[in-house]
């Protein structure tokens, strides 16, 4: 049993991260985030996004896990600063506090954004850091500043670099695809050929509850993905399995589709080349380092889990 405090507890991951570790018998708090803003102060600013009033002292706690920050913003609708705000001054201010207390072990929730935006072959941790937005350039500076330093004998510190998580209650881009297809319309892109790295929650919090439980799995930045990158076309046929009926994938002609997708970025379409390389690029991430170092195998398969949370869906709609 360990003192865990979780910072983001009302987001996706912290919410199930603190189900997950209370049914395993630890000890939790939890930072939430605070509504006031406007702090005329900068650090004030930084510190006034939380509030501490409860949780005084890292030192009551064995494991500090900070899943708070600024997520990618799709819309583009948040400023550079917002980003680098939260994602980087605030993992710097939480990530002193560990070190300056008696906690033993910290978990960063990062994401393979910060290393990349677009992969060719398959990312790696070796791979050369080359993030395009300011989601992952502050990702990569909390990141950084946490490497730069140095960290007493007996600490451990990992940062995990998870690609896109899913789950029961995720309400991010596989949701709206759910909802697409679940009106019986016909996918359209099936002559694109792709694959993507998921992440399934369940095993996340297998790999948090490793981290925490033991002593042996050194420190330092794991990506984060279940075993098998699939297909948009694979992801469509397993949604469609979830609601027992079979998929509707149109292999429309490339040149086609491409065509119209410039027609969009003239006149406004749905469709645009933007959004077209968004629905049909490749994006894998090799798991192997994390594997290799908890040395087990993980508990769900990409299939299984996506099944897991197109049911949830169906259950919700």
């Amino acid at each position: 049993m360990s003192r865990i405090l979780i910072t983001g507890a009302n987001g996706f991951v912290g919410k199930n991260l603190s189900v997950y570790l209370h049914e395993k018998k630890n000890i939790l708090d939890a930072l939430i985030r605070n509504t006031k803003t406007g702090d005329a102060n900068y650090k004030n600013y930084i510190n006034s996004l939380f509030d501490y009033q409860n949780i005084p002292n890292f030192n009551n706690y064995d494991v500090i896990i900070h899943t708070a920050g600024k997520a990618h913003d799709l819309k583009n609708s948040s400023t550079t600063d917002e980003y680098f705000k939260i994602n980087s001054e605030l993992t710097q201010l939480i990530f002193d506090r560990f070190r300056n207390s008696n906690c033993k072990k910290f978990i960063l929730f990062s994401s393979v954004k910060a290393f990349a935006d677009e992969v060719y072959d398959k990312l790696t941790e070796e791979d050369i850091p080359k993030p395009s937005t300011h989601y992952g350039k502050s990702k990569l500076l909390a990141e950084e500043y946490i490497l730069s330093k140095a960290i007493s004998e007996g600490k451990r510190v990992y940062i995990l670099r998870p690609c896109m998580i899913h789950g029961p209650g995720n309400k991010g881009n596989l949701n709206l695809l759910f909802k697409l297809i679940s009106k019986r319309i016909p996918w359209p892109l099936g002559a694109f050929d792709n694959k993507r790295s998921l992440c399934s929650i369940d095993n996340l919090m297998f790999i948090i509850k490793e981290l925490i439980e033991r002593e042996d799995i050194p420190s330092g930045a794991y990506n984060v993905a279940d075993d098998e990158a699939l297909s948009t076309n694979s992801l469509i046929s397993i949604l469609a399995e979830s609601q027992n009926r079979k998929p509707k994938i149109w292999k429309v002609p490339k040149g086609l589709i491409q065509s119209l997708a410039r027609l969009g970025d003239l006149i406004r379409l749905p469709l645009t080349t933007a959004r077209l390389k968004k629905l049909t690029e490749s994006y894998v991430v090799s798991n192997k380092k994390i594997k290799v170092a908890i040395g087990k195998p993980l508990p769900v398969s990409s299939k299984e889990g996506l099944l897991k949370t197109f049911h949830s869906f169906s259950s919700n709609a």
